[in-house]
C-alpha cells in the first residue's frame, strides 16, 4: 500500500536518507530508535507532509504529493494529543468533519458513534484539561478514526501513559485495527511496545532505515552491529 522508493529530506541540519519501504495494506508496522534518530520525520514524510524531497511516497501506486491531503484518507495522532483545549471532546471529534464540510446531523452522528465505539460517549461535553491520559488518548484516535482513514499514523502514542493505561490501550489499538482494517504506522520508544503489537518493525539510526524484521525476530542477532549494539543495549537495560 505504502512503497517509499530512495526517499530522502533535508530539515535543517538533519537529513533522512535513501529510505527504502514496503508496508501492506492492513499492517501494524512500529518505528524504533534513539531519540533525533528520523522516526517521527519518517512518520509524517509517509503522511506527506514535506513538500521539498528527493525520491518517491506512494500510495497504491500514486505519489502521495499529488493528493490533496483532504483526500488522503489518513489519520495522525501526535504524541501529546494536540486536542483543542476550548473545544469539547465532542467538538474535537467533529471538528475534521467540519473541514470536509460534512453537514451538521451527519458529522454529530458520526461523532457520536465513534465515541461509542471507544467508550467515551459519556464524555462529550468535556474539555481535554478534564480529561485523564487515556481518555485524551481515546479522543484524539476518535478525532483521527470519524474520518475513516485507510491509515492511521501514531507518533509515540502510549509514551505519557501508565502500565495499566498502556495495557488497556494496546488492546483498544488491536481492536481498533480489526475493527476498522486499517493500515497501523506508529513510532516508539519501547521495544517491547513494538513486539507486542507490531507485525513488522523498523529501526531508525542517524536518518537511515538500517533494518526492518518481523516483530519476533526484533531481539535477535542482526548482521548491521550498529543495530546490533542499539537492540542490546536497550535490551540489557
Amino acid at each position: 500500500m505504502i512503497s517509499i522508493q530512495d526517499y530522502s529530506v533535508s530539515l535543517g541540519d538533519f537529513r533522512l536518507k535513501n529510505i527504502n519501504l514496503e508496508i501492506e495494506r492492513g499492517e501494524i508496522f512500529a518505528l524504533i530508535g534513539r531519540t533525533g534518530s528520523g522516526k517521527s520525520v519518517l512518520l509524517e514524510s509517509m503522511a506527506g507532509f514535506y513538500s521539498c524531497y528527493s525520491g518517491h511516497i506512494l500510495y497504491d501506486g500514486v505519489s502521495v504529493s499529488s493528493i490533496p491531503l483532504e483526500k488522503r484518507k489518513i489519520g495522525f495522532v501526535y504524541q501529546d494529543y494536540c486536542l483543542f483545549p476550548h473545544m469539547t471532546v465532542l467538538a474535537n471529534v467533529e471538528f475534521g468533519l467540519k473541514m470536509h464540510s460534512v453537514r451538521k446531523q451527519e458529522r454529530r452522528s458520526a461523532a457520536l458513534r465513534i465515541l461509542d465505539q471507544l467508550g467515551i460517549r459519556h464524555l462529550i461535553h468535556r474539555r481535554p484539561s478534564a480529561l485523564s491520559g487515556g481518555e485524551q488518548q481515546r479522543c484524539a484516535l476518535a478525532r483521527a478514526l470519524v474520518l475513516e482513514p485507510e491509515v492511521l499514523f501514531m507518533d509515540e502514542p502510549f509514551s505519557a501513559l501508565d502500565p495499566n493505561t498502556k495495557k488497556e490501550m494496546y488492546r483498544l489499538m488491536r481492536e481498533i485495527h480489526d475493527r476498522f482494517h486499517c493500515t497501523i504506522v506508529f513510532v516508539t520508544h519501547d521495544f517491547h511496545e513494538a513486539v507486542e503489537l507490531a507485525d513488522r518493525v523498523g529501526v531508525v539510526i542517524q536518518g537511515s532505515l538500517r533494518e526492518v524484521c518481523q516483530a519476533g525476530c526484533l531481539f535477535h542477532s542482526h548482521r548491521d552491529q550498529e543495530v546490533e549494539q542499539f537492540l542490546h543495549g536497550k535490551k540489557a537495560g
